[in-house]
């Protein structure tokens, strides 16, 4: 990757001007000097935002000499390697009533314990409810006693232009809040994550600061930061938030089902562009075409057909393939869907059901030693995935529950198609791939409709 597109996870703050206007509820007031202030809303929101350290394995212990108890008495070692403390990021309280807290996966990844420090500098245990590594999202949980929570934002309603604030805890030195503008929205591509949508903003980004939040002057949340773009590991002003609603439909999962658990309708998107607009006969400007629709898939049944272009999803305007594909990834299995759609000059609503992935064939599968917990199967030659892929690739045929496998994203059904983007199509390539890896490795994947990536350390 080029140097000046180097992503470092981080969180988003900023610097901007706010000029002298009525003191209205939620804005920017004037002090008794008359001076423009955010202090009202700082210190409306700030209770709520919290710091995150976290307890790790010590580096003693995945060093196959340490394990040794001779090496262990030669050189004087203890029995038992301190594990290591130190503060990583930040979280922000969605739920005083429950103690929900939400922050970034990076943050508390490989965690053996969490701990949660307050503005009052309460020091709390968290308990990890679950993660969702394609969003970076986690949910934490902490003793909910006197807890002051952030209310969600509609993160759909922000603008270029718009103020947000950001609260973080910077480099660990303790709570710490900048402001800024929206900058541009709907960024994709810019991290490994397989669903992108990010706000950006014109941020004063530093390590420690992920997982913050992301507020506007009305006090509400749009965001959870997240990642910067920056050459040299400083910042230039370009920060990466998590939208509101994005987050909350993870969290709204992770509390149901301890996971996000994605599904399927069967289509092939592509961007709708002004060339495939006039060819199509449509008169809108933004949209998803669907390139494919599966026999026998739920899209078939509901009526959609090839060259639809998909406008809304339940009333949210789509943008593109990648907006749907962020959408549709986020709809738990089982919901109903209303999506409007142009087919020519017409425009149609239509419900669909978002289906579970394909049941995997009855196995055990075989297991990988690289990849405790992870059982996969060769892909039949002539199957549908087989003709998906155009060759081979694996089906994983088991996971076991909180195996490293599991923990790491994989789930059963996934298909397995490259390894550090090199082509496999057999057990041995997965294996030989798997064995040669150095520092970790990232598995590409299809699950459901889409295409997933997860990187294994």
């Amino acid at each position: 990757m080029p140097r000046y597109s180097r992503v470092f996870f981080s969180a988003l703050v900023g610097a901007c001007a706010v000029s002298v206007a009525p003191a209205v509820q939620g804005q920017p007031q004037a002090s008794p000097r008359d001076l423009p202030t955010l202090a009202p809303v700082v210190s409306q929101v700030t209770p709520a935002v919290v710091n995150i350290s976290v307890v790790t394995p010590s580096p003693l212990e995945n060093n196959p000499l340490f394990q040794d108890p001779f090496f262990r008495r030669f050189f004087n070692l203890p029995d038992r390697p301190q594990r290591e403390e130190q503060a990583v990021g930040s979280g922000v309280i969605v739920d005083a009533e429950r103690g929900y807290v939400l922050t970034n996966n990076h943050v508390v990844k490989g965690a053996e314990r969490i701990i949660v420090t307050l503005k009052d500098r309460r020091q709390l245990q968290a308990r990890l409810v679950g993660t969702d590594p394609g969003t970076d999202i986690a949910v934490l949980q902490i003793p909910a006693q006197e807890l002051s929570a952030l209310r969600f934002g509609d993160s759909d309603q922000l603008q270029v232009g718009d103020y947000v604030i950001a609260i973080g805890n910077p480099f660990g030195i303790g709570q710490t809040v900048t402001s800024g503008i929206v900058s541009a929205l709907g960024r994709t591509g810019l991290t490994r994550g397989a669903y992108e949508d990010f706000i950006q903003t014109d941020a004063s980004i530093n390590p420690g600061n992920s997982g913050g939040a992301l507020v506007n002057l009305h006090g509400e949340l749009v965001g959870i930061n997240s990642a910067i773009i920056a050459p040299a590991e400083f910042n230039v002003g370009i920060g990466l938030a998590v939208p509101s609603n994005m987050a909350r439909a993870v969290l709204s999962q992770i509390v149901r089902f301890g996971e996000v658990r994605r599904g399927r309708l069967g289509i092939t998107m592509t961007d709708l562009t002004p060339a495939i607009a006039k060819e199509l006969g449509v008169t809108a400007r933004e949209g998803a075409v669907l390139t494919a629709v599966e026999p026998g898939s739920p899209a078939e049944k509901a009526g959609l057909r090839e060259r639809d272009v998909v406008l809304a999803l339940n009333g949210r305007p789509i943008r593109g393939s990648g907006d749907m594909h962020v959408k549709l990834g986020l709809t738990p299995v089982g919901e109903e869907i209303e999506l409007r759609i142009a087919r020519g000059a017409e425009v149609l609503t239509i419900r669909a059901r978002v289906a579970a992935p394909r049941a995997v064939a009855g196995t055990d599968g075989r297991a990988l030693p690289q990849l405790p917990g992870l059982a996969v199967v060769e892909i039949e030659r002539g199957s549908p995935p087989y003709e998906r892929l155009e060759g081979g690739g694996l089906l994983v045929a088991g996971v076991e529950p909180d195996s490293r496998a599991w923990q790491a994203g994989f789930r059963p059904g996934d298909i397995i198609y490259a390894v550090n983007r090199r082509r496999v199509q057999s057990i041995a390539d997965f294996e030989g791939l798997l064995g040669g890896a150095r520092g970790g490795f990232a598995v590409s994947m299809l699950r459901g409709d889409f295409q997933i990536t997860i990187i294994v350390r």
